[in-house]
C-alpha cells in the first residue's frame, strides 16, 4: 500500500492551508466577537476562493465543481478543520451531494447554480421529535394535481440564514420518505429564530415552518420515496467530511498550538514541556490524531474504490470526534488559566468541539451500529478490506 501523497495532492494541500491561514484565519477574532462577517467580506473571501478553484470542491469537474476523488476531497477538508465552521462555509461553498440527483430543467434551476456560488443551499431533515432517528421525521408532502402541498417543520438547520433554497425531507406516504428542493419565499414557508449555540459561533441554526407551501412536481429530487436513501447517503459523506477529516484538522492545530506553549512557557526554572505529565498529554494526543486520521483516509479510500464504507464512518464519525474533545481538554490544562480565558482561542476550540459527539448522529448511535455490525460479520468488519 502506498502512503505517500502526490505532487499535485501536496499542491492542493499547500494552496489550501494559504488561503486559511492568510484570508480566514484573519477574519476568526472579528467572527467570535461578532457573531458574523458582514457580507461585503463574505463576498470578498467567497470570489477569491473561487478563483483558485476552491469551490465545490466535492462536485464534477464537468459541473464546473473541484472534481475531486473522495480522498483528495478529505485531504482539503482536514486543512478546513483549521479555521472556523462559518468561515468554511463562506469560502468553500456547502453543496450536498444529493443535488446531482437533478434532472432535466432542475439541473439549471438547482444544480448548476450552486455548483457556481449563485445559490446556496442547506440540508433540512432534523425535527425536534426526530434528530439521529432521521426515519421519524412528521414534515410530510400531500401528492396534488399540479404538485405536493408540504407541512411540518424542521429546526437547526445549519446556515440557514445565508440559503435560498432547503433540501427537505418529508413522508410522502405511511412508510416513505422523499426529498424536495424548497426555495425561501414561497407563500407558507416561515423562518423561525436563529437557536444560539454554546460553539461554532456565526453558523445559524434556524427554524423552518411549512404551512401548505405549494410545490411544483419539479421541487421533487430524485424518485418518490428514495429520501431517506438521499438523506442518509448525505450524511454519511458528512461524517466522514466535515466531522471526521475536519476533527483531525481542528485537533491537529489545537495540538500545534499546544507544543509551542510546551516549549515556551516556564514553570519551576524550565519549560513545562519537559514535565511527564505534560509529555503524557502531548504524546497521547500526537497517537490519537494519527490514528483517526488513518481512519479517515482509509475510509475515503473505501469509498473511492467503490466499497461500502458505512461501518468505517461510523467508527470514524466516534473515534475522531473524541479524539477532537481529549485534545481540547488536554490544550485546556497545558495552558492552564490563559485556556481558559477568552484573551486566547483555546476556550473556543474546547466550546466547538462538544458538538462533534452530537451531531449527524451521537456517539452512542453509531457505537450500536458498529456494535451490531460486529455481531453479525465478526471480526472480518475490522479488517483491511481484501
Amino acid at each position: 500500500m502506498d502512503f505517500a501523497l502526490n505532487d499535485e495532492q501536496k499542491m492542493m494541500i499547500d494552496t489550501v492551508r494559504r488561503f486559511i491561514a492568510e484570508e480566514l484565519r484573519p477574519l476568526e477574532d472579528r467572527l467570535e466577537n461578532d457573531g458574523q462577517i458582514d457580507r461585503d467580506t463574505a463576498t470578498t473571501i467567497h470570489e477569491k476562493s473561487k478563483a483558485l478553484g476552491l469551490y465545490a470542491l466535492n462536485m464534477p469537474a464537468e459541473l464546473g465543481g473541484g472534481g475531486l476523488s473522495n480522498l483528495d476531497r478529505i485531504l482539503c477538508e482536514e486543512q478546513f478543520g483549521h479555521t472556523s465552521d462559518y468561515l468554511i462555509r463562506r469560502a468553500f461553498g456547502n453543496v450536498y451531494e444529493p443535488l446531482l440527483h437533478c434532472r432535466g430543467e432542475q439541473v439549471a434551476r438547482w444544480l448548476e447554480p450552486s455548483v457556481a456560488g449563485r445559490r446556496t443551499c442547506a440540508i433540512a431533515i432534523t425535527e425536534p421529535g426526530a434528530g439521529s432517528d432521521a426515519a421519524s421525521i412528521r414534515t410530510h408532502a400531500k401528492k396534488t394535481d399540479t404538485g405536493w402541498v408540504l407541512n411540518g417543520g424542521k429546526h437547526f438547520i445549519s446556515d440557514g440564514e445565508w440559503s435560498d433554497f432547503f433540501l427537505v425531507s418529508a413522508r410522502t406516504g405511511e412508510k416513505e420518505i422523499s426529498m424536495f428542493m424548497v426555495d425561501k419565499g414561497l407563500a407558507g414557508f416561515s423562518v423561525g429564530k436563529d437557536q444560539k449555540m454554546m460553539g461554532i459561533r456565526g453558523t445559524p441554526h434556524l427554524e423552518l415552518f411549512f404551512d401548505n407551501v405549494q410545490l411544483e412536481d419539479a421541487a421533487l429530487l430524485g424518485e418518490r420515496g428514495q429520501g431517506f436513501k438521499l438523506a442518509m447517503g448525505a450524511l454519511n459523506v458528512v461524517r466522514l467530511a466535515q466531522v471526521g477529516a475536519r476533527a483531525v484538522g481542528k485537533a491537529s492545530h489545537v495540538l500545534e498550538l499546544m507544543t509551542a506553549y510546551a516549549n515556551d512557557r516556564q514553570q519551576f526554572g524550565q519549560r513545562i514541556g519537559d514535565f511527564q505529565m505534560v509529555q503524557q498529554m502531548l504524546a497521547d494526543s500526537v497517537i490519537e490524531i494519527n490514528a483517526a486520521r488513518w481512519m479517515v483516509y482509509h475510509a475515503a479510500w473505501m469509498l473511492d474504490q467503490g466499497f461500502d464504507a458505512r461501518e468505517q464512518i461510523a467508527m470514524v464519525k466516534v473515534h475522531a470526534a473524541e479524539t477532537l474533545g481529549r485534545v481540547v481538554d488536554r490544550a485546556v490544562q497545558v495552558f492552564g488559566g490563559m485556556g481558559f480565558c477568552k484573551e486566547l482561542p483555546i476556550e473556543r476550540y474546547y466550546r466547538d468541539a462538544r458538538i462533534y459527539r452530537i451531531f449527524d448522529g451521537t456517539s452512542e448511535i453509531h457505537r450500536g451500529v458498529i456494535a451490531k455490525s460486529a455481531m453479525k460479520k465478526g471480526a472480518s468488519l475490522f479488517e483491511l478490506h481484501r
